[in-house]
């Protein structure tokens, strides 16, 4: 067989982006999107995204080049996720709940051609321009006119539908030349430091796609519902996803737990992704009553506690939990579940679902390691190391920053997370942390992950997040930072709370500090800003162990 080698017939490059091709061939008169009163069908999303992609070439856009979005969950948003690299450029979606200047440090970064942006977005955009120094050239801005009766700013040089208008629904799209070539450029939430810019290829999105389908088990033609921002990783791709499969994209700009409710029940919504606050929002919702059909909700970003997962699972969520990165383009990592599961307690059941699991299919490997050493840690269940990945959904690397991208993918062929955990028994891993949310107190590791989740179990706590303060004895201990649920008839005091705690944790992870807050800071997929509550906790300086008073503190965001 020596003499048989790769043909041009079989090397044809690996692309998300024929699945749109496809389902206008197959799915062409079913719905596509809804949003509002607006519908489409797959064979006119179809040609509105060929036709935006022919604007953009006809621009001078191409090959290389980037564009950036600056848009919530709505149709524009849904069609721009093919049209830009249909056009050969590179897609940069940005995240729109970010300050004005880290949006302009993205732009002046990534240097795209054009940013498109919506009416939530308007304001944020112009900020961002205008904060460029004077000897840069901003993106020309490009208005997506989601409104009608929407004036458009002289500073935007056109609108979105305008584009799509003049363009050519028969027009060739560009197909990469190597499935390695790079489709799309996401930057980090900057949870624990500065955004980088993490480049995908064609061939990594692609399998990424496919493989979040078959590990969710998604059906052909699901009703989707967008409460994760599209912005955030490609909504775990499942973007390019909805068209494999034919499915239905009902968008939603902002999430509201009463809107979310409404929209399940009118559109039969089925399948939903979000971070853990989702569900602790869904559950602690006035609209709260037992669905009528399950939904299937995926959810990932931060460990969920148990006691979240059991409390949306007993309104008729059906919850699976998996977990990724932006490097990774999606979740690699799934909580895969076992029948024998179900016949257990339904606190033993969300225990097991809270653990982040094993690897997806189209993960080669996963692996819980010493950091020093490299070897694999005890399959314990409580010996702590990094998680460490290889595969094909693995990024190409940081844009521009070298230094980062071979900090974290080593010689050894691993990419070091950064996330610390635990691998059990029977090879399932579950996250402890990250490296920077370790409390190291009296030499002992302390999982700050492991307290917030006995503080999810008091029924007056809402949001909770565990942090180190400087200790004058112990160097450090655990900080808690809480938001309290409304409507209650008596708010727990801080000793309240570090009582509670004392019953149910060995005495070194009680945390010795509580600060109420009316709201945890959060980035726009949910995940709590430990930086900025460390800050504020070394700022409240060393506490004193010698006194186990708690701190009265209670400040406002």
């Amino acid at each position: 067989m020596e003499e048989l080698k790769p043909r041009p017939a079989s090397c044809s490059p690996f692309t998300p982006l024929g699945f749109l091709e496809r389902a206008a061939t197959v799915y062409g008169d079913c719905t596509s999107i809804v949003y509002n009163h607006t519908s489409f069908t797959w064979s006119q999303t179809h040609r509105r995204c060929l036709q935006l992609a022919s604007s953009l070439s006809s621009t001078g856009v191409g090959t290389g080049h980037v564009v950036s979005v600056l848009a919530h969950n709505i149709p524009a948003m849904y069609e721009l996720q093919f049209a830009v690299p249909m056009s050969g450029a590179i897609l940069n979606n940005i995240n729109t709940r970010l300050d004005g200047r880290t949006v302009s440090v993205i732009l002046l970064h990534c240097e795209p051609k054009l940013l498109f942006v919506d009416s939530l977005s308007h304001s944020l955009a112009l900020e961002a321009v205008s904060l460029f120094p004077r000897d840069k050239t901003p993106p020309l801005l490009v208005y997506i006119n989601d409104h009608d009766d929407a004036a458009v700013d002289s500073r935007f040089c056109c609108t979105y539908e305008s584009l799509v208008e003049k363009g050519d629904p028969n027009f060739k799209w560009v197909r990469p030349k190597s499935e390695w070539d790079p489709i799309v450029l996401n930057y980090t939430s900057g949870t624990t430091s500065s955004p980088k810019g993490v480049v995908h290829s064609h061939r990594g999105i692609f399998t990424m796609t496919i493989d979040g389908l078959i590990d969710w088990e998604v059906p052909k033609q699901p009703v989707y519902l967008w409460t994760l921002p599209m912005f955030h990783a490609n909504g775990w791709c499942y973007t390019w996803g909805m068209a494999a499969i034919g499915g239905t994209n009902v968008c939603v700009p902002k999430f509201d737990a009463s809107i979310i409710y409404n929209l399940i029940r009118k559109h039969g919504v089925n399948h939903m992704c979000g971070a853990p606050v989702v569900l602790n929002m869904l559950s602690n919702s006035p609209e709260i009553k037992p669905l009528e059909n399950p939904v299937k909700i995926l959810t990932a970003g931060a460990p969920p506690p148990a006691a979240v997962l059991s409390r949306t699972e007993s309104l008729g969520f059906v919850v699976s939990h998996g977990y990724g990165l932006t490097e990774t383009g999606g979740l690699v990592v799934s909580c895969a579940w076992k029948g024998e599961w179900n016949k257990l307690p339904l606190t033993e059941r969300a225990r097991l679902k809270s653990r982040q699991g094993v690897r997806t299919l189209g993960l080669t490997e996963a692996d819980v390691v010493d950091p020093e050493s490299g070897l694999s840690v005890k399959r314990d269940g409580s010996t702590l190391g990094e998680i460490v990945l290889k595969g094909a959904s693995v990024m190409l690397g940081y844009f521009k920053d070298p230094i980062a991208t071979n900090k974290c993918m080593k010689e050894n062929g691993w990419f070091y997370t950064g996330d610390v955990g635990v691998m059990h028994a029977d090879g399932y891993m579950e996250i402890k942390d990250r490296s920077k949310d370790v409390i190291i107190s009296g030499g002992e590791n302390l999982s700050s992950v492991e307290v917030e989740s006995v503080l999810y179990t008091h029924p007056a706590i809402n949001e909770a997040a565990v942090v180190a303060r400087p200790d004058e004895y112990w160097g450090e201990t655990p900080c808690a930072f809480v938001s309290l649920k409304g409507e209650l008839t008596r708010k727990p005091s801080e000793q309240d709370i570090v009582q509670y705690c004392r019953a149910k944790l060995p005495r070194y992870m009680v945390p010795k500090t509580v600060v109420f807050k009316d709201e945890l800071p959060k980035t726009s997929t949910g995940k709590i800003q430990k930086f900025i509550l460390r800050d504020i906790a070394k700022g409240m300086g060393p506490s004193s162990s010698s006194s186990s008073q708690v701190s009265r503190a209670r400040t406002r965001m």
